[in-house]
């Protein structure tokens, strides 16, 4: 058994720690972000340094409550690299804010309770992870005290984020009265040797916890929090919620559904698929309608979500399929959080040009106001499209090709028709920023937001164009959790 498979989350936890006590003694607060960032870094080269691992911690004090796999090591670094692509932002949006100590404190316990979530073998661990994460991004959202819409915002994400714990924790509580165990994996095998006797009370553990955890993936009807917590928070922390917080719910998700699928012999497909449907097709439509580039983007995730949602019809529906609709869930949650994360960093750059609303007439002539952010903003667009050679198109390809390997065909051209239903919003986007009329001469762009788009504007391209190792990765993680 090696500890050091934890040092990542105990990295997090300890600059947490030690952020919070600097921020007392030193005057200079702009200094706990580049803190911040080398332990980010450090904590990504030590997961990526363990990834091809499976190690489930039997015996004391742990008791099998974690399991540091490959799967659970593919989204930590999908928050990882989330968190760091804030934490370099918030360079510039941050940089003056008298807290900065509790601002990276809250990233940073945001963050390991993401991690929690992703090694949880145990569903009291899921959901203290959960937790961890949730009361932080709570805080977050409302983090600039001045704004109405932010306060607005934050108390929507709270009252919803409380009531869908409570919902969450009355499933765990029927699952455990059922089964004795709190352990997946060991209600796995109680639920398979008891299916038919407690059949009708498993099936209302397991909906009440897919509440739960549809409040945090945005599925439909569980979405209404999204657009107004999005557009009401600091831009950096509507990336952190739309691109981490957001596939936090679904890594908690295909844990413990695909578990339920295998104990529990129900026709689950046809719920999923509907479900997966009405979320990426409402999401797209409601997209079309703003006028504000942060309630499109808002909307925009939640027709990701439908997409992601996908591989949970597949796996009910066709074991075959079932290893591709994982690896392309997973891949298209990491595709998804880069261009999103990046597209909201490109949100707040816009901001320090037109502060006072968020608007899309603000994007016009935005290829020559600030030309850069308008060029990698345009490439995440077009991977949130899946415009080849974008790393996006590739993971939609992935996805919907399981559901044509599934013979879900119907399925499959839906979600194909509602991408090409997405290109209509991210493209009238493109074309104000090239072909709308400038508004302001040129203006200094800031090396944070820039740096920040870059990394994950390179990584989406070098993945979209080689995606063989992380394809790899990918199907190794679904092996992991399917065998």
């Amino acid at each position: 058994m090696s500890y050091l498979l934890l040092a990542p989350e105990l990295v997090l936890i300890s600059v947490s720690i030690l952020v919070l006590l600097l921020g007392l003694f030193i005057k200079e607060k702009k200094i706990l972000g580049y803190v911040s960032i080398a332990a980010l870094l450090v904590a990504l080269l030590l997961v990526l340094g363990s990834f091809n691992v499976r190690e489930s911690f039997v015996g004391y004090p742990f008791y099998s409550a974690v399991v540091v796999d490959s799967f659970a090591q593919f989204f930590n670094i999908l928050f990882l690299t989330v968190a760091l692509l804030v934490c370099i932002a918030s360079l510039e949006y941050y940089g003056n804010n008298p807290s900065q100590d509790e601002y990276y404190f809250l990233v940073f316990i945001a963050t390991t309770g993401m991690m929690l979530v992703a090694i949880a073998n145990d569903l009291i661990v899921l959901f203290i992870g959960f937790e961890l994460a949730s009361l932080s991004t709570y805080a977050l959202a409302g983090f600039d005290k001045n704004s109405k819409f932010g306060a607005e915002g934050a108390m929507k994400y709270f009252i919803f984020g409380g009531l869908s714990s409570a919902v969450l924790l009355f499933g765990i509580s029927l699952a455990y009265g059922i089964s004795g165990t709190v352990n997946i994996l060991e209600m796995k095998e109680f639920l398979a040797a008891h299916a038919a006797r407690f059949e009708s009370i498993a099936i209302l553990a397991m909906l009440l916890i897919l509440a739960g955890f549809g409040f945090k993936m945005a599925l439909v009807p569980f979405h209404m929090w999204a657009p107004d917590t999005y557009e009401g928070s600091p831009s950096v922390i509507s990336a952190l919620l739309a691109a981490g917080s957001k596939k936090m719910g679904f890594v908690a998700a295909f844990r413990v559904f695909l578990l339920a699928l295998i104990a529990v012999k129900l026709q689950w497909y046809l719920a999923f698929a509907i479900l997966a449907v009405i979320t990426m097709t409402l999401g797209n439509v409601l997209a079309i309608m703003q006028n504000s580039v942060k309630r499109m983007l808002a909307y925009s995730s939640i027709a990701h979500a439908g997409y992601i949602a996908i591989a949970f019809a597949v796996i009910a529906y066709s074991s075959n399929a079932a290893q591709t609709a994982l690896a392309g869930a997973a891949m298209h949650a990491l595709s998804h959080a880069l261009a999103t994360a990046s597209a909201f960093i490109a949100v707040a750059a816009v901001g320090l040009i037109y502060p006072k609303n968020d608007i899309l007439e603000n994007y016009d002539g935005l290829g020559k106001t600030a030309p850069t952010t308008a060029l990698l903003m345009t490439v995440m667009l077009l991977s949130l499209a899946g415009i080849p050679p974008t790393f996006g198109f590739y993971t939609k390809f992935v996805l919907f090709l399981s559901a044509i390997q599934a013979e879900l065909i119907g399925l499959a051209i839906i979600a194909v028709l509602n991408s090409a239903l997405s290109v209509y919003y991210y493209a009238r986007v493109i074309m104000r920023m090239y072909w709308g009329k400038p508004k302001t001469e040129k203006v200094k762009e800031s090396p944070a937001y820039v740096t920040a788009m870059i990394i994950a504007v390179v990584i989406t391209v070098i993945l979209g164009l080689y995606p063989n190792p992380i394809s790899e990765w990918a199907y190794g993680a679904a092996e992991a959790v399917l065998r």
